[in-house]
């Protein structure tokens, strides 16, 4: 089979992109009031001008409790003409949007959202200093009906895709994670039952949209803890999506928000810059030796969920999306060949928002994103890339 052309277009379910290049979600810390700003509009029109194919918007709450802290849009009536101006803005520049469709679960901040979070089992917030609850079955009903309603509203809005967030300790990977998931009840034991929430809501996602938008979901290579995801039970539970049926793509990532996030970024680990954007509270746990080791250091290298990611394109037949350290032209040319649909990238169009286009001239052959990681505590200011001057922050 011929290798595609990763600037090239390509289909994601129903709709076209105009390239094989995605913009990761990552939390743009842009909605203080729970609203579309300007500010916002302004940072996914830099990618989509600079070439992307697909950008995606990111943490789109189903709930109140479901947001990781209260800066975040909860997707309601009230969010829903701030959202078709986002849209409308992104497919003036011939690029399509995605909607990242999610509940924190675990990750929630309670306090700050002013409603307590939710998660498989019971546990302490090290965000809230409060108990998480555990999920009944009326709450989960609820959130399954909120996920449909949130995706008929983001499709109303224009979006083009919707990405569900089924990855990193939020509330469907808890579910998943057996050292997260100690119920007693039909959600826990056997893979297929802690899959059971991952695919009611997948599914009813799918009935709801039709072939309106592509549907896909982020799931997890590995969560990179004890009593997380592995790769085993990821590579099955992308099984069982996959003869579900129900999603367009899969894009791959890892770690976990909760309990490892530097198992998703690699690199340099910026633990100074980190415990300074934090409330007090958590600033003081940081400094103890389990805050310390919460943010592991990783070394870095290119594509380094490729060698996991390889073993989900060999078990599955739909479409993947390689994320993880995707910064090189040639790079993105090697997934396709391995026979990947689409490559995700994050920090490096976020140090280069025009990126995809200097690559695709072949005015470069790699960015220049050096994963010092300084830009992940920036997300309570604005995301931004440190490194160089920022732009002022229009929230």
């Amino acid at each position: 089979m011929t290798t595609p052309d990763v600037f090239g277009p390509a289909r994601l379910g129903p709709v076209t992109l105009r390239n094989r290049t995605v913009k990761a979600a990552t939390f743009e810390g842009r909605a203080p009031e729970g609203q579309v700003t300007d500010g916002l509009i302004d940072y996914h029109l830099a990618v989509a001008r600079g070439g992307i194919g697909l950008t995606t918007v990111a943490y789109l709450a189903v709930a109140p409790e479901g947001r990781t802290h209260r800066e975040q849009i909860v997707v309601g009536e009230h969010s829903l003409a701030g959202l078709a101006r986002l849209t409308e803005a992104i497919h003036e520049t011939g690029a399509a949007i995605a909607g990242q469709v999610g509940h924190a679960g675990p990750v929630a901040n309670g306090r700050s959202n002013g409603v307590r979070a939710i998660a498989a089992s019971p546990m302490p917030s090290p965000l809230s200093m409060q108990m998480v609850k555990s999920a009944t079955e009326a709450d989960l009903t609820r959130v399954t009906k909120a996920y449909v309603a949130t995706a008929r509203l983001l499709v109303r809005a224009g979006f083009d895709v919707l990405e569900l967030h089924m990855a990193h300790s939020y509330l469907i990977s808890s579910f998943l994670a057996p050292g997260l998931n100690r119920r007693k009840d039909s959600w826990n034991g056997s893979l297929e039952n802690r899959a059971r929430l991952a695919r009611q809501v997948a599914r009813a996602v799918r009935d709801e949209v039709g072939d309106e938008v592509a549907v896909t979901a982020k799931i997890s290579v590995s969560d990179g803890f004890k009593g997380g995801v592995t790769t085993k039970d990821g590579i099955a539970f992308a099984q069982l999506l996959d003869e579900d049926g129900t999603l367009d793509a899969l894009q791959l990532s890892g770690g976990s928000s909760l309990m490892n996030p530097m198992y998703l970024f690699r690199g340099d680990a910026p633990v100074k810059e980190f415990a300074a954007s934090m409330p007090l509270p958590v600033r003081l746990g940081m400094r103890t030796p389990i805050g310390k080791n919460f943010i592991k250091t990783y070394d870095f290298h290119e594509a380094y969920f490729r060698e996991k990611a390889l073993q989900f394109r060999s078990a599955v037949s739909t479409p993947l999306m390689l994320l993880g350290g995707i910064n090189r032209r040639d790079t993105m040319e090697q997934a396709m060949a391995d026979g990947f649909e689409f490559v995700a990238m994050g920090r490096a169009v976020l140090r280069e928002p025009d990126l995809v286009n200097r690559l695709r001239s072949e005015q470069a052959v790699s960015g220049v994103c050096i994963h010092c990681n300084r830009c992940m505590p920036t997300i309570y200011s604005g995301t931004r890339c440190p490194v160089i001057a920022p732009d002022p922050v229009r929230l």
